[in-house]
């Protein structure tokens, strides 16, 4: 089964990256994507952000915008699985082309500008897999020519609210001019400030379905203190740590190297385990982390929860190396954890600071 996955990974790659894309999704949703299910033990299961997962490692957003294949990709042997981003109103997202492979680095750069169907789409996908087992998160963002952005998350997560296992609420995509303006000090306090009083008035005093907030990792070291005690202060249950980079590495070779957008895959690991542990040091243990950004094997995964990561999310390596990656990734994971003497992954996080 490896072998037919790595062969349909390849032919897919022959395909230019968004159609290849889109061709995927379409796949997944006709019943031909993997069965491999869940994947747990005592050593894998473990908890984040009041989430009990199956393993820790989670589908990051981007693969899935309008919720179209969750069932598929935890199918696949996710724990969780993040759908999104989904904006209020649907809108088309950039000119194309705005997805490139670069193969030679194991990256892939976007420029897609929240591309999906919007709210009404999104919330009829998730209503239509209630009773289904299965974690699945709405990653939430705004609308490119929104007068208010702050306001179009709050309308996300009322909308959605009851459908979703939680929400993260995403203001670190470069793609949308202006958006990372609302991880200033003051933007994220009028932000955070209004989802906490949404979530109040859906839930009265019982915070009971987590809320995420994801970071870039360009973020300036000095803000990260503000950043988690501002997360900290209103409530947010975990930070996500990293969306993709603006940054070029010298190391890229690719021809696609100077595409304007995010970077992710094996080029972003190093500096975005980095900001983590940066997070991790000033968060000491008060609030949860997810580790992002590069993972392509279970080694690197292993270094995002020593890092600091209590569960992790990856994406752009299923283009290199295929749905059978989670598997592989856990079945390594375990065995690091035992071989470092820990009765469950949880006992891991941190222990590389």
């Amino acid at each position: 089964m490896s072998l037919i996955y790595k062969t349909g990974t390849a032919l897919l790659r022959r395909l230019p990256a968004e159609r290849a894309h889109v061709t995927t999704v379409k796949l997944l949703r006709k019943g031909l994507g993997p069965k491999t299910g869940v994947i747990t033990s005592d050593v894998l299961k473990t908890s984040v952000g009041g989430l009990e997962l199956p393993n820790p490692v989670g589908l990051a957003a981007g693969f899935d915008k309008d919720c179209d294949v969750p069932d598929a990709m935890l199918a696949a042997g996710f724990g969780v699985v993040e759908c999104g981003t989904v904006t209020p109103r649907p809108q088309v997202g950039n000119p194309q082309p705005r997805l490139f492979r670069l193969y030679e680095d194991e990256a892939v750069i976007n420029r897609m500008g929240f591309n999906n169907r919007g709210l009404d789409h999104f919330s009829n996908r998730l209503i239509a897999r209630e009773g289904k087992p299965g974690i699945v998160g709405a990653n939430l963002g705004a609308n490119k020519d929104s007068e208010d952005r702050a306001a179009d998350y709050v309308t996300g997560l009322t909308r959605l609210w009851g459908h979703a296992d939680y929400f993260t609420i995403n203001i670190s995509s470069p793609n949308t001019p202006g958006l990372r303006k609302l991880q200033g000090a003051d933007e994220m306090e009028d932000l955070l400030g209004r989802i906490a009083e949404t979530r109040a008035a859906l839930t009265g005093d019982d915070p009971s379905v987590p809320i995420f907030l994801k970071v870039a990792p360009d973020v300036d070291v000095t803000q990260i203190d503000r950043i988690v005690t501002q997360a900290r202060t209103y409530g947010m249950n975990a930070i996500i740590v990293s969306n993709t980079t603006l940054d070029r590495p010298d190391s890229l070779s690719s021809q696609h190297a100077g595409e304007g957008g995010g970077l992710s895959g094996q080029p972003l690991f190093e500096k975005s385990t980095r900001i983590l542990a940066e997070f991790a040091q000033e968060a000491d243990g008060k609030i949860d982390l997810i580790g992002v950004g590069g993972i392509g094997s279970g080694a690197q995964a292993y270094a995002k929860i020593r890092a600091g990561a209590k569960a992790v999310q990856l994406y752009s390596a299923l283009v290199y190396k295929g749905p059978q990656l989670v598997a592989e990734i856990c079945k390594d994971l375990e065995a690091r954890a035992k071989a470092d003497g820990f009765a469950n992954i949880s006992e891991a996080v941190g222990t590389g600071h």
